[in-house]
């Protein structure tokens, strides 16, 4: 896909977040589009955010890590998107529905913040472990500006992995005192249990989707950044919320994060 048409895509994303609108997937209007297009779609939007609007990149996150979500979502591998600093609200936070999300979904995560960069390729579960200053609980709510979630892998790629807005809780530990692939969160909507889910449930274990995740972007030349905050990715199925609705997620033996819809 030539630099005119991967623009033009990244664009009509851009204006689709903005104005709040859906757009038919890129995958039936370009039967010939690629992953790497789509990457490079996805670069384009967040630049826009970034020269027009003025966000900052404060991180990154993986999508489409566990089966729960794969089977959910049709789409069978992962991804990656950017975090910008106008997508962090802070824990308990009132979020508005109308005018700022589109089609939202919740989905409980373990957060990683970084004290040193990792640039792939070639990185470890170790060298994540080693990199990380703490884990803390999170609430990712993606989004999607493709209409109906009817997605394919390059259309969430290119729509910068259905990014929408995130929460991280007030807790904190140190991921070195924890088992990941067995920390376990609980999840409850509007005061009722509504799902339950292990570390392993993202690609074995969140060090190994994290370092998935610096590799994977190392073919970009683009680092995790020493200070940014990694999603990585959903440990239960996501959950369509609408205002009026109200999510905890408990990460067991570390803390909480609650995000109110309204």
């Amino acid at each position: 896909m030539d630099k005119e048409k991967i623009n033009q895509l990244g664009d009509e994303l851009y204006e689709a977040l903005r104005s709040q609108t859906t757009l038919a997937p890129f995958t039936e209007r370009e039967p010939d589009i690629e992953i790497n297009d789509s990457y490079y779609i996805s670069l384009r939007m967040v630049s826009r955010r970034i020269e027009d609007d003025g966000e900052k990149i404060v991180g990154k996150k993986i999508g489409v890590t566990s089966a729960a979500v794969q089977e959910m979502l049709g789409v069978f591998q992962p991804d990656f998107g950017f975090l910008t600093d106008a997508m962090e609200y802070p824990n308990g936070a009132d979020i508005t529905v109308a005018g700022n999300l589109i089609q939202p979904r919740a989905e409980a995560e373990i957060g990683f913040r970084l004290k040193k960069d990792l640039v792939g390729p070639g990185v470890t579960e170790q060298d994540v472990l080693d990199a990380t200053a703490c884990i803390i609980p999170c609430f990712e709510i993606v989004d999607s500006r493709i209409h109906d979630w009817k997605i394919k892998i390059e259309d969430t790629v290119a729509d910068n992995a259905s990014c929408g807005v995130y929460v991280l809780g007030d807790a904190n530990a140190d991921p070195r005192d924890h088992d990941l692939p067995n920390l376990r969160i609980t999840v409850t909507k509007n005061g009722q249990p509504l799902s339950e889910g292990l570390g392993s449930a993202v690609q074995g274990n969140p060090l190994t989707a994290v370092a998935w995740l610096a590799n994977t972007l190392g073919k970009y030349d683009i680092p995790l950044n020493a200070g940014e905050v990694i999603l990585s990715g959903s440990l239960v199925p996501l959950e369509p919320v609408v205002a009026g609705d109200k999510m905890v997620m408990i990460l067991e033996g570390i803390g909480q994060a609650s995000v109110n819809f309204v």
